[in-house]
């Protein structure tokens, strides 16, 4: 890791907002490829199809495709929107959740699609919406619960038709991830550390003991929580303890944005990796468990 290139924060910070926040040109429904996805859009979330685990759910500034292990994509959505926001139901296959921009500007709110990414309908405009969640997770404690950020931290305990504020959230939120194991529990990615909240998003404190940008947090079904740290690199833990061990510290200058676990395979996980000093993306997989990475499409 090249702590030197990340010693300066505001460098940092708008590497990293341009990675958040910047698409490319626009893309036909087209079958092409990640290679080609990745010079000609922004990722902004990663899932994989839990009714086919050979297919992957890549959330992009134009739309949602579906990836093949192959590196083969295409988008399936009807609509190329920017999905800003993007989370699977953590039961249904069949279900998806997003929220970020329509083409033609504003906001979409929250959104969900009942037939696996194709066509997408709002459920709600949030508070003070329609909302534009950049971080958002559903609950796999209790799937009747969602949270998301927009002005503020705001949770639905309806499945999305209906939201509230629960407070202001954690400063600088990069990153949301909701607990496997107890549906009061959520984590948060920030630029100042990773934090942990057990009272339902209303107060914080640190989850680790090193305060550096978190820049990903996912928890899986099973209870493992990921995170990835500037300067550590790619860690975890299990519920409910925050025994963290280092799983890979050989990325680099890059670092995570997203990251998806196969839910029949624990050693196969996917991320998206961003390059500050290139501007690049890519989307790679480990097969074992996070301890080598290859890029998504070779062997």
């Amino acid at each position: 890791m090249n702590r030197k290139y990340f010693a300066s924060r505001p460098r940092f910070a708008a590497a990293l907002a341009a990675a958040l926040m910047i698409g490319g040109h626009p893309l036909s429904a087209a079958q092409t490829s990640i290679s080609t996805l990745a010079g000609s859009t922004h990722f902004h979330g990663i899932a994989v199809d839990a009714g086919d685990p050979s297919r992957l759910y890549l959330a992009t500034h134009h739309g949602v495709y579906a990836v093949a292990l192959n590196g083969g994509a295409d988008r399936i959505s009807s609509n190329g929107n920017d999905y800003m926001g993007f989370t699977p139901h953590p039961s249904d296959p069949d279900i998806l959740y997003g929220s970020g921009h329509p083409v033609g500007g504003g906001n979409m709110g929250f959104i969900s699609s009942r037939d696996r990414g194709k066509t997408w309908k709002k459920l709600s405009d949030g508070v003070d919406g329609p909302v534009d969640f950049h971080q958002m997770d559903v609950s796999k404690a209790d799937p009747n619960i969602i949270v998301g950020m927009s002005r503020g931290l705001q949770m639905s305990r309806d499945g999305g038709r209906s939201w509230k504020k629960v407070g202001p959230g954690p400063d600088g939120v990069i990153d949301l991830a909701a607990s496997a194991k107890d549906a009061s529990t959520f984590y948060a990615a920030t630029r100042r550390g990773l934090v942990r909240s057990k009272d339902g998003g209303r107060t914080w404190k640190p989850a680790h003991l090193v305060r550096r940008p978190t820049t990903m947090v996912h928890v899986t079904a099973p209870g493992v929580v990921y995170a990835f740290q500037i300067g550590t690199g790619l860690m975890k833990t299990t519920e409910p303890g925050l025994n963290w061990r280092i799983v890979n510290n050989d990325f680099g200058q890059s670092y995570m944005l997203h990251l998806a676990a196969d839910p029949t395979n624990a050693e196969r996980l996917y991320a998206i990796t961003r390059d500050p000093q290139q501007s690049t993306q890519a989307v790679h997989i480990s097969r074992d468990g996070g301890r080598t990475w290859n890029n998504l499409g070779k062997k």
